[in-house]
C-alpha cells in the first residue's frame, strides 16, 4: 500500500467537510499540476493517506483512504486532468504541524518539506510511521 498526502485550505474544504462526506467520501478534484494529477493517477483503492490543512493550521490532521480510482475529471473539457475519491478513515489525535515536521531531521527529505506547494505528494512509508507516530497514532 502507497502513502499520500492532500493538502486543502480549511476555508475551502476542511478536515470536518471531509468527515462529513461520509463513507461516500468526496471526489478530490480541481487539482491542475501535472505531477500531482500523476501521482492521483498512480493511486489504488485502499490506499491511504494524511489531509493536510494549508494555508490555515499548516498541519496535518487527519487520515484518509482512496475509496475510487482516478477518473477524468468532468471539468476538463480536455480530459488531461482528474481525481480520486477519499474517505475520511480518522482524526490525529494530535495536530503534526509543518513546523514541527521541518524541525525534524528525521523528515528533511519528505516532499512537503522540499516542495511545499504541491497539492497531492506521496510520503515514504518511514515518514509515514514518523508522522502517524507524532500525532499519536499507530501506524
Amino acid at each position: 500500500m502507497a502513502h499520500w498526502l492532500y493538502k486543502s485550505e480549511p476555508g475551502v474544504w476542511s478536515w470536518d467537510a471531509q468527515v462529513a462526506a461520509g463513507a461516500a467520501g468526496t471526489y478530490w478534484d480541481g487539482v491542475r499540476n501535472h505531477l500531482a494529477n500523476a501521482h492521483m493517477k498512480a493511486m489504488a483503492v485502499g490506499d491511504r493517506g494524511f489531509f493536510y490543512h494549508s494555508n490555515e493550521g499548516k498541519a496535518v490532521v487527519g487520515i484518509v483512504e482512496v475509496a475510487a480510482a482516478w477518473a477524468p475529471d468532468p471539468a476538463d473539457p480536455k480530459g488531461t486532468f482528474g481525481a480520486v475519491t477519499l474517505r475520511a478513515v480518522e482524526p490525529l489525535p494530535r495536530p503534526v504541524g509543518l513546523v514541527e515536521i521541518k524541525a525534524d531531521l528525521r523528515l528533511t527529505e519528505m516532499v512537503l518539506v522540499k516542495n511545499s506547494r504541491l497539492s497531492v505528494q506521496p510520503v515514504t512509508d518511514d515518514e509515514w510511521r514518523l508522522i502517524c507516530d507524532l500525532g499519536g497514532l499507530a501506524p
